[in-house]
């Protein structure tokens, strides 16, 4: 009979720790703009969304309704932190690493700033790390072990994130090619790896469906997205992934990049290399934000942790180890204020100051920003909502009936959705609220939130200025905004909304 198997006790501390330092801070701040946006869509139930699969915004609608604002919304994330740990030092297991690697690779995706800043609200990028990871974990088991079942439950993992986020077809693409410029292509005769892809597939079909059965406005979505973002040069943007992953930790994920073809006990985790390479020529090309990046570098620690940890065998290693430890974590804590709700605004925009540190502008929009944008976009929407609200109450009566509230994007029409009383059911020409159209109104007036006054005067019989927004920390484009009531639009609202569209 065989053994049970121990429990690894190192990793599973490790796991809980981060679990419970996430949990911590969890509700400091307010809901994400794109929490909020999840939560209506949620509330909306489809086997897909404009701009993403269904499985986020049906679990944050389902958190939503316990009642415990961010913090039990973020409670998914957090585990996903813990479980990376978890699962990168499983890793380094796999691949023969001691307690030095296994500790090196769980300390930097514990502490890595982007990775703690991914998981700092819930949004579809949390859990790439750990999918994109476990599927790496998974495939160099089969190879190594000759084990069919991880095959499988690969393809479980790949069909569960593709309902989270399609990205990971680009992990899928990588792989394939890595797979196939190797002699780890034996993996692709397995049956086990077949049946795996076709598990995949049928749970991602619905989503894919939902997307033909709509034009595939993702795809539409995302050639927008490419001119939205900043196109940052290569060495920028270089420079900026090894500040935001933590410079100390550089050696690790280089070492990971470059010990499969060095190493010869390594030499079968070539194809994941290749894998990385693939994805980071599609990101490029595609004007990518830093952050797309991110799930690829907790399997860059776990093989560069494997590699390195041998070398501090000796005294000098052990102070050269210690070093790079003290300086890892030493740059994290100071990076952390700006990836986690550790401080407040006020002591926030203080301690950038300060230390003059600032995230690297990943859309053109978000110049003027006081705070990093994962910050800025948890504030400001109480705010927002009630100087909508209160430009809605000085309406006369008569005329709310036959108004209806448009606003620029689904960030703000989703704070009204959920924050504001008695208001109607906000509309937007922004991905999802364009497909949900006027909602059941007819309107013959508009209370609208845009950039200029005078952008409305050619479709409004009259314009009166009812207020304007503001709010000290959110991101600077939603501030000094016009709340105008476009009286009699011309041509009705219902005509004109085809031109409203906005995908991006």
């Amino acid at each position: 009979m065989d053994r049970p198997r121990r429990i690894d006790r190192p990793s599973l501390m490790a796991a809980l720790a981060v679990v419970a330092c996430h949990l911590a801070l969890g509700g400091r701040y307010d809901l994400f703009r794109d929490e909020l946006y999840f939560i209506v869509c949620g509330q909306h139930p489809a086997f897909g969304y404009v701009d993403q699969p269904p499985l986020v915004p049906l679990l944050a609608a389902s958190l939503y309704k316990l009642g415990l604002g961010a913090f039990g919304l973020r409670l998914p994330t957090a585990l996903a932190a813990g479980a990376l740990v978890w699962l990168a030092m499983r890793f380094v297991r796999l691949l023969g690493g001691a307690r030095l690697a296994q500790g090196l690779a769980g300390f930097a995706c514990a502490v890595a700033p982007m990775l703690m800043g991914l998981v700092a609200t819930l949004n579809t990028s949390a859990f790439d790390p750990l999918a994109w990871t476990a599927i790496a974990c998974l495939l160099v088991k089969a190879g190594r072990d000759g084990d069919d079942r991880a095959l499988v439950l690969a393809g479980l993992v790949a069909g569960i994130a593709l309902e989270i986020k399609y990205s990971m077809l680009f992990w899928m693409l990588g792989l394939t090619i890595g797979l196939v410029a190797t002699p780890e292509r034996r993996i692709l005769s397995r049956p086990a790896f077949w049946i795996g892809a076709a598990l995949a597939a049928a749970i991602a079909l619905p989503s894919f469906l939902w997307q033909y059965a709509h034009g595939f406005p993702f795809l539409e979505l995302g050639a927008a997205a490419k001119g939205k973002n900043a196109d940052i040069p290569l060495l920028p943007f270089a420079a900026n992934q090894v500040f935001v992953m933590n410079p100390a930790f550089a050696p690790l994920w280089i070492a990971g990049l470059v010990a499969p073809f060095v190493a010869r006990p390594l030499r079968d985790l070539r194809f994941l290399v290749i894998a990385a390479a693939v994805v980071v020529v599609i990101v490029r090309l595609g004007h990518g934000k830093d952050y797309y990046l991110a799930p690829l570098y907790p399997m860059l620690f776990v093989i560069g942790a494997v590699a390195l940890a041998p070398l501090a065998r000796g005294a000098m290693g052990r102070v050269t180890a210690g070093i790079g430890v003290a300086a890892a974590l030493g740059f994290s804590a100071l990076a952390a204020p700006l990836a986690l709700p550790i401080l407040s605004p006020p002591m926030l925009e203080a301690y950038m100051h300060r230390v003059g540190i600032a995230p690297q502008q990943q859309e053109r929009s978000f110049e003027g920003t006081t705070l990093p944008q994962v910050v800025a976009d948890q504030l400001g929407w109480h705010d927002f909502a009630g100087q909508v609200e209160a430009a809605w109450n000085r309406i006369p009566a008569p005329e709310r009936a036959a108004t209806a509230i448009k606003v620029d994007n689904y960030g703000e029409a989703a704070a009204l959705d959920l924050y504001a009383n008695g208001l109607p059911p906000v509309v937007s020409g922004h991905n999802q609220y364009f497909l949900w159209g006027l909602r059941g109104q007819r309107p013959v007036n508009v209370l609208s939130v845009q950039e200029s006054l005078e952008d409305m005067r050619p479709y409004c019989e009259s314009v009166t200025l009812l207020g304007k927004t503001w709010s000290r920390y959110a991101m600077s484009f939603e501030n000094d905004k016009v709340i105008a009531l476009c009286r009699s639009v011309k041509p009705p609202l219902d005509k004109l909304w085809p031109q409203l569209k906005q995908y991006s």
